[in-house]
């Protein structure tokens, strides 16, 4: 054999870069943690390859969202930098996030209540008659 076919063969035998299951599904959340921390909630231990993958896409979907919207909120306030506050109020003013997370809290943000857009009018008696 050539040389040059030999080198090609020790090529390829070499040994293989890992890649990580995030990079394999394109996601930035590491799955295996995801993995792992499901693993322990379940005593049993019966958790699917599947769901550690479909749970790291939902929470990195919902991420991106909140940030979108909370950078959006900072920009509209002329802020460079996205605090706890403009977070609260991303998710306030977002009727599915609000839902998602009535009940929840985030800390540092404050106290934000949501105004009515209108002014509500009483209304009045016909006593005129």
């Amino acid at each position: 054999m050539s040389a040059k076919i030999i080198k090609k063969i020790e090529a390829k035998e070499g040994p293989k870069r890992r890649t990580s299951k995030s990079l394999k599904a394109g996601l930035f959340f590491p799955i295996s943690r995801i993995s792992n921390r499901l693993k322990q909630s379940d005593p049993a231990n019966h958790v699917s390859f599947k769901s550690p993958v479909f749970l790291a896409a939902v929470l990195e979907y919902l991420t991106a969202e909140v940030l979108e919207i909370a950078g959006d909120a900072a920009r509209a306030l002329n802020k460079k930098q996205i605090t706890p506050t403009h977070i609260q109020i991303a998710m306030r003013n977002d009727e599915e996030l609000d839902k998602l997370l009535d009940k929840g809290t985030i800390s540092s943000a404050g106290n934000f209540s949501i105004l009515p857009t209108k002014p509500v009018k009483k209304e009045e008696n016909d006593s005129n008659l």
